[in-house]
């Protein structure tokens, strides 16, 4: 198409119009998520971002790591010598260690939050605020399992504090400001992007990281992520680095869920988490065939604490946990988080998947303490009341089981109230051999059923293929504990 010459004039100024107009947008755009400075941000947190510091006594241990040498060897005069001369002598008195870390004020009247592997052990703890001015802090509480604790020291002004914000709704790729100690330079400001939500480091039970490449180093424990309207989302916990500095991976533990710690911290010294009463194993591609499952999903119950609210509210070994208290639960470690921080006392519904359908139930959240955890114990059959002592082959899953008997205790050191059926081999190109089954572990259940005798096992494992299922579930007792494991049928 032409433009004729009398009109190319307006036509290139309505083009430039149009290309700053494009210009501002982009502009307008990128500074609603891209500041141009992080400056008045820094000013205005800064203030409420401490150093910690803290001191212990370390005992001389006389004797660590000594080299021997023959008595009267020039070698054995030399090295005491040495030891001496780096006080490690015999008479060495016991030493102070300091390590450093950071904090912040969540109130004006004192309290505040840091990890707990910061004041971990220490005899004492000091807070260093931004202007120098030094304060000795009263440990109020802190929970090994998140990292946290808090802290309270007394002023006679009002403290400066920053509030908490939302961490369930930052999201991937947001900007992020961490401010602490590193190196024991106070006041450092860092700023990057979220790099990632619910990161698993295998740290504890309730690993639900925010990862993120604002530099992060030692020092930095217990220091607050910012978003950029200055609420904290996060607290900086950890980093993954083979030389001990950052490398852009960094992890802090959400808001979301310190926040529930924090309080409970600050009102019983204590956290109080929910609690179920059941040992939970991932539901794999396997073990979801075997339950007729269409797509691994859930919690699968391995085992129930007896007179838990699991089993109180007829909860199973084998189903699986699919949503709690209205919440899906997709996947395994979801679970632990969910039942956590549910109130205690609370009545909720519990949607489990059991014989090949979905039942509703409801349960009634008890209190976590660490003796229940111990308590948690696997659940048999009734004894085999027969004394049969032969063998069956199972082509299809690779192993080789038979009847208990006192032959067989004696040879995997069995216990005598020993209840199921062994596997005495293990085919080791087999999908058992892969999935870790050994010879000596004890099938408990084939596709939740109980069994007792080796017929009982074929007669279990033959049903399931008639359905034309890929896998067969067992229950398997180890040396561990039981657990389930779906076992491809063989072609």
């Amino acid at each position: 198409m032409m433009i004729s010459t009398r009109l190319q004039p307006v036509a290139k100024r309505i083009a430039q119009t149009f290309l700053v107009l494009i210009a501002v947008s982009v502009t307008s755009a990128e500074a609603g998520t891209r500041p141009d400075s992080f400056a008045d941000l820094a000013d205005r947190l800064l203030p409420a971002v401490v150093n910690i510091s803290t001191s212990q006594v370390v005992e001389n241990r006389r004797g660590e790591q000594e080299f021997r040498f023959p008595p009267g060897s020039p070698f054995e005069e030399f090295f005491r010598e040495f030891r001496e001369r780096q006080g490690n002598g015999p008479n060495q008195a016991p030493r102070r260690s300091q390590a450093l870390g950071s904090g912040f004020f969540i109130s004006a009247d004192g309290f505040l939050v840091t990890n707990n592997h910061v004041i971990e052990a220490a005899d004492e703890i000091s807070v260093i605020l931004q202007d120098g001015s030094e304060f000795d802090a009263e440990l109020i509480g802190r929970d090994e399992k998140t990292d946290l604790a808090v802290l309270k020291i007394e002023s006679d002004d009002p403290l400066p504090f920053v509030p908490w914000g939302d961490s369930d709704i930052a999201r991937v790729g947001e900007w992020v400001v961490a401010i602490g100690n590193p190196f024991g330079l106070g006041g450092s400001v860092t700023a990057g992007i979220i790099s990632a939500r619910q990161r698993d480091i295998n740290s504890g039970p309730y690993d639900d990281y925010i990862q993120t490449d604002a530099s992060i180093n030692k020092g930095n424990s217990g220091g607050p992520l910012f978003n950029l309207q200055g609420e904290v989302i996060g607290i900086n916990t950890a980093i993954f680095s083979p030389s001990g500095g950052s490398i852009g991976i960094g992890f802090a533990v959400p808001s979301a869920i310190a926040t529930r710690v924090v309080d409970q911290l600050k009102e019983f010294g204590r956290t109080r988490r929910g609690w179920l009463g059941v040992s939970i194993q991932t539901v794999t591609e396997d073990i979801a065939e075997g339950l007729g499952m269409e797509t691994p999903a859930g919690a699968l119950v391995a085992t129930l604490s007896p007179d838990g609210p699991a089993e109180k509210a007829g909860i199973r070994q084998g189903d699986v946990i699919l949503r709690f208290d209205n919440q899906d639960v997709e996947t395994m470690r979801r679970l632990p988080r969910i039942v956590a921080q549910t109130k205690i006392g609370k009545d909720v519904p519990v949607e489990v998947w059991r014989d090949g359908e979905t039942v509703i139930l409801t349960a009634q959240v008890g209190e976590l303490d660490e003796q229940k955890l111990a308590e948690m114990s696997g659940t048999g059959g009734q004894p085999d009341q027969g004394h049969s002592t032969s063998e069956a082959v199972i082509e299809e899953l690779g192993l080789t089981v038979a009847n208990i008997n006192d032959s067989l205790r004696d040879r995997f050191n069995l216990p005598d109230d020993a209840q199921g059926v062994v596997i005495v081999d293990v085919d080791g190109g087999s999908n058992a051999a892969e999935k870790g089954v050994r010879p000596g572990d004890i099938v408990l259940e084939v596709t939740h059923m109980t069994v007792n005798t080796t017929q009982q096992v074929l007669d279990r494992v033959e049903a399931a293929m008639a359905q034309n299922r890929p896998a067969v579930l067992l229950l398997i007792e180890t040396s561990a504990g039981p657990r389930y494991v779906g076992l491809r049928v063989a072609e």
